[in-house]
């Protein structure tokens, strides 16, 4: 088992985390209220790497939705942007809720 980070480390810093103290970096990093952090196995934590949800989606389909909701949760709470590509993926992915 992995521990992984819903939205990982390197697309919150794509996504305006370069912007934060270190301080806010490590809140992120270890936040532990929001479902940023859930264990996977680690197969699936290698292959999504740091991948968002328009280049890499959960295996089991019928888990996208909650990917998709924890993965939009995460991003409001810390103020991240989401791309238009992100987006639409997002919005497939909910579709299936």
């Amino acid at each position: 088992m992995d521990i992984d980070h819903i939205v990982p480390l390197a697309d919150a810093w794509r996504t305006g985390a370069s912007s934060w103290t270190t301080a806010e970096r490590q809140s992120f990093a270890n936040d532990l209220s929001d479902p940023q952090l859930i264990a996977v196995t680690d197969n699936v934590n290698q292959a999504k790497g740091d991948q968002s949800p328009d280049t890499w989606k959960p295996p089991l389909t019928s888990y996208w939705c909650t990917y998709a909701e924890m993965w939009i949760a995460v991003k409001h709470k810390w103020d991240l942007t989401v791309n238009s590509a992100e987006k639409s993926a997002l919005s497939s992915m909910l579709d299936r809720c």
